[in-house]
């Protein structure tokens, strides 16, 4: 068994709840200790294990999965293949995941894995049989597995929220979409290193979505200039060509035609060079229709 695994698992679940060494030992044990243990200089008991396991929000038998055996592995690919299919909408994909791996112990005995099983089981809830209710029935309860503090979310917990924000945003329940996002934003800033960096520019365009829906919009172009500012500092691609579109939208909805038309246009050019073809005819027809409205203005 391979006790180093442990306290490395501890300091990176640790980070990623966004808790010092003397947050998690309050109440278990010193600072100092948890700093040998995530060294892998010491073994701890199995009774300040278990105190570990409940305050970071795993079951204590992860721990010792990951120190006797290499499934882990098996879990990360299992949620890489979760994430290629909801990049891609591929939901009868996912649920046939989640219907391979629901009964298989590493999943149903461990609850932060178990998370992943029911955060998927929620989407195809959702898209598959249409129950929105029932899909955020699964969401919040998956949230609740690991949820152990109101003080920080980690980075699954904020994909899981995005999740339930996107049934309230299809159902036009804009305000609470927002709601969401203002909420999940401040705890998403405080991961230094996020796994994912596409989460941010994510949930910074459903955010700005939302608001143009509700006609703020000076606001929606503040998200989008936050989410284009993050893709360029991560070298972070996804969402680029629809916050460029999405900005220019606004632009022209505020009859800034001359700014509108120039967003419009790069968002085409990201488009081509990402060669995503099929937004470009629709793209150009709302450029030719901008030209038009800023020749109108312009004769008046």
């Amino acid at each position: 068994m391979d006790f180093t695994k442990i306290g490395e698992e501890i300091r990176n679940l640790r980070k990623s709840l966004g808790m010092s060494q003397v947050e998690l030992a309050k109440g278990i044990c010193t600072q100092s200790q948890i700093s040998v243990i995530e060294k892998g200089e010491v073994y701890p008991l199995a009774s300040t294990l278990y105190l570990i396991s409940q305050k970071l929000g795993v079951d204590i038998n992860y721990f010792y999965e990951i120190a006797s055996t290499p499934k882990v592995d098996y879990v990360n690919e299992v949620a890489h293949q979760f994430r290629q299919a909801r990049r891609e909408a591929k939901y009868d994909l996912i649920r046939d995941i989640v219907k391979a791996e629901k009964n298989n112990p590493l999943f149903k005995n461990i609850r932060k894995n178990k998370q992943l099983i029911l955060w998927h089981q929620g989407i195809c809830e959702y898209e598959i049989n249409r129950n929105p209710e029932l899909a955020k029935e699964l969401l919040f309860e998956a949230i609740q597995l690991t949820h152990s503090t109101d003080k920080v979310f980690n980075e699954r917990e904020i994909e899981i929220y995005s999740s339930i924000a996107v049934i309230h945003f299809n159902g036009s329940e804009n305000e609470k979409v927002i709601e969401i996002y203002d909420m999940v934003l401040p705890h998403l800033e405080r991961i230094p290193y996020p796994h994912d960096v596409t989460i941010k520019s994510r949930i910074l365009y459903n955010k700005a979505k939302a608001l143009t829906r509700l006609s703020r919009f000076e606001e929606s172009n503040h998200s989008c200039k936050q989410a284009i500012d993050w893709c360029l500092k991560t070298d972070n691609m996804y969402v680029f060509g629809d916050l460029y579109y999405h900005t220019g939208y606004n632009y022209e909805m505020l009859e800034n035609y001359i700014t509108a038309l120039r967003y419009m246009e790069n968002a085409k050019k990201v488009f081509e060079l990402r060669l995503e073809d099929r937004h470009i005819p629709y793209i150009e027809q709302r450029i030719k229709n901008i030209r038009e409205k800023l020749e109108s203005q312009t004769r008046v």
